[in-house]
């Protein structure tokens, strides 16, 4: 068994490394090996460490990255857009539906401006699994990936990842909750290329900044976004409330239909705020609103041949005012 010995010299201690083992039953030195002072000892381990350690080292952001990239590749979001948009343009290194997959990756993991994405794409591991180099990640190839996409395209690329989803993961659609909100740009107010962000009344307290509202339909099992509608921030809740609950019921018949999850009827309850406008324009989407007294309203979404309120699908409002927050009830 190896023991470190000290031995002291003319006042100073020394190190040696001594072996004993058993000869003739006794126990006796076997080696003794000299090592040096405590000084020497650091020295040798100092010299040992820096002779086991890389030159160079790169620290790369993995997880997060894989995650989210393994989900879109899952969900086959690129082919998707592909398939609604066209291919790609001959001079772009990556197809549209790639591009707009990488922003949404982006906007999930480390969200930022697109002239900034190679260079955060360069301090991750992405360009290992993904095959895509930073160098055709240039911010101009995706506005140009944007440009290729309208709004009918959006509408139906939304429309195809939501039903890939629920037939990939199963999840729950005979419940959603809806919700209008705005949000805050940084698009300069001299820009006239992007309409929709307007000045309003900011929810995030930003009435320096352009707004976009969004109203978003999302599943009660796991908020899973189905639908949703952009509109300008100029324009009160109450005016876009219609438009969401034409396309709600569109979008859910679909869906619904897809999920076999059986008749897309639906009863939702609202804010009281939002009456006038659904009286007005009932007829277009098939509404019948039952007047309660109280700070909520009840109406039944039915298809032609009709259906009885209280049907598979219950979305409830929160207080008197139109922009009250949602709530899911069964």
């Amino acid at each position: 068994m190896a023991s470190l010995y000290k031995k002291v010299i003319s006042g100073k201690p020394y190190w040696y490394l001594r072996e004993m083992g058993w000869v003739d039953g006794k126990p006796k030195l076997v080696s003794e090996r000299y090592l040096g002072t405590a000084a020497d000892i650091e020295a040798l381990l100092d010299a040992r460490e820096t002779a086991v350690l890389p030159e160079r080292t790169r620290h790369l952001a993995f997880g997060d990255v894989a995650a989210a990239w393994g989900v879109l590749q899952d969900l086959g979001v690129a082919a998707i857009i592909e398939e609604a948009a066209g291919s790609r343009r001959s001079d772009a290194g990556a197809s549209t539906g790639t591009y707009l997959a990488l922003a949404a990756l982006n906007r999930l993991v480390a969200p930022r401006s697109k002239a900034a994405f190679a260079d955060w794409w360069k301090t991750t591991a992405a360009d290992r699994f993904t095959k895509i180099p930073a160098s055709v990640l240039d911010h101009r190839r995706f506005w140009d990936a944007m440009h290729a996409v309208s709004l009918e395209n959006l509408e139906e690329i939304s429309r195809r990842i939501a039903l890939r989803i629920i037939e990939a993961s199963g999840v729950d659609v005979s419940s959603v909750a809806l919700d209008m909100t705005n949000f805050a740009t940084f698009i300069d107010t001299a820009n006239g290329r992007a309409p929709v962000a307007q000045r309003g009344k900011a929810k995030q307290k930003r009435s320096d900044l352009r707004l976009v509202g969004l109203g978003l339909v999302v599943t009660r099992d796991g908020g899973i976004p189905l639908t949703w509608h952009a509109y300008p921030c100029d324009r009160p809740d109450v005016t876009q409330f219609t438009t969401m609950i034409g396309q709600l019921r569109r979008q859910y018949e679909t869906i619904a239909a897809a999920a076999s999850a059986g008749p897309a009827d639906m009863t939702v309850v609202f804010d009281a705020g939002h009456r006038p406008a659904i009286s007005l324009d009932r007829a277009a989407h098939g509404l019948a609103v039952h007047r309660n007294p109280g700070p909520f309203c009840l109406i039944s979404l039915r298809d032609r041949g009709g259906c009885q309120p209280g049907g598979q699908l219950l979305i409830q409002g929160r207080g008197n005012s139109s922009r009250g927050s949602l709530s899911m009830v069964r």
